[in-house]
């Protein structure tokens, strides 16, 4: 049970941006070191009424051992620990545990805000959403979502902060929880992509839209792309309809498997198959089993007509389990990577 929720932890601390890997690596920390309280400076907080003087009280009032408080190392000023900085003081204290956090005014403003929303006198919605408002003036790039975990709103509410307070100061791209870049514009991922494809033919199909941050079957789009005649991408404007393009896609899909000599030679010259070795033995699997109408014309007369039924039987056993794995491609090619936020 140790075991698993120190692997479950150690997945918490890699997702998310790099303030909330540091603010969860904080809070599961004991490490603190005791600070004179008159080196402190008071905390730029996200409560917009201030410091609540009563429950400050009541902390100085329990006998329990507080947590340590959170301080920026720069500047010593609190991010989190206001009410127990206050309550130390109230009971005649001069020195008070501190954890340290490294990073500037904004980072800090976003930590403290995780610190209040994940524990301690809980942020006001009034609070919250103002604290939405100043890190999407502070932090644009970052995704809805991202903005959400660490102000505790929901991510719609987020977005609707984001087009009232700060319309038109978009960046272009949005920077996700799990710290990939990704483009709001569809026509420069795929320019993106197409640039690394051309300067790195050998590369996955997910390390491409990894990059580019798009999906990888816009990345194989793409790719398909630079084996057309002239070399455009025909969605590189962006001006397609999305559901149209599906449509379009899912409808060419019968032309395409019709012609199965022209897609085994695309195939064959595409870099990702061609040049390793699983490719390589996928074409080699294909090439074996794309039978076409003369490869069929040639095998009838082997089979002897006692044994027709039989074969019958077995080809449509196949012919359902190649419907399947068709599908089953279909769907992966057509889920694309969540946009976070």
């Amino acid at each position: 049970m140790a075991r698993m929720r120190t692997q479950q932890e150690s997945a918490e601390t890699k997702a998310g941006t790099d303030v909330e890997r540091e603010i969860r690596v904080l809070m599961r920390s004991r490490e603190s070191q005791q600070v004179p309280i008159e080196q402190l400076l008071p905390a730029d907080s996200p409560r917009l009424a201030g410091e609540d003087a009563g429950h400050a009280r009541m902390l100085s009032e329990s006998d329990v051992r507080l947590p340590p408080i959170l301080v920026n190392r720069r500047s010593m000023r609190v991010i989190d620990g206001m009410h127990r900085l206050r309550a130390a003081l109230l009971k005649g204290q001069a020195v008070i545990d501190v954890c340290y956090f490294n990073g500037d005014d904004d980072d800090s403003f976003i930590a403290a805000v995780m610190a209040n929303v994940t524990h301690g006198l809980p942020l006001s919605l009034a609070d919250r959403e103002a604290a939405a408002a100043r890190i999407l003036r502070s932090h644009p790039q970052w995704s809805d979502r991202a903005i959400a975990m660490a102000t505790g709103l929901a991510g719609k509410t987020v977005a609707v902060i984001r087009q009232r307070d700060i319309a038109g100061t978009d960046s272009g791209f949005r920077i996700g929880r799990d710290g990939r870049v990704r483009p709001l514009n569809a026509a420069e991922g795929r320019r993106i992509a197409r640039q690394i494809i051309e300067e790195r033919p050998h590369a996955s199909l997910r390390e491409v839209a990894r990059a580019a941050g798009i999906s990888p079957n816009t990345v194989r789009s793409v790719r398909e792309s630079l084996w057309q005649p002239n070399g455009q991408d025909q969605h590189a404007d962006g001006r397609q309809d999305e559901g149209r393009r599906g449509s379009q896609r899912h409808s060419n899909r019968g032309q395409k498997a019709a012609d199965k000599e022209s897609v085994l030679r695309r195939l064959s010259k595409d870099p990702a198959l061609r040049y390793t070795e699983s490719g390589r033995n996928l074409l080699r699997w294909l090439h074996q089993r794309a039978f076409g109408p003369q490869e069929w014309a040639d095998l009838m007369p082997t089979i002897p007509p006692h044994c027709s039924y039989t074969v019958a039987e077995l080809a449509r056993g196949c012919a359902r389990e190649w419907l399947d794995f068709a599908q089953q491609l279909d769907q992966q090619a057509d889920a694309p990577d969540e946009l976070v936020g």
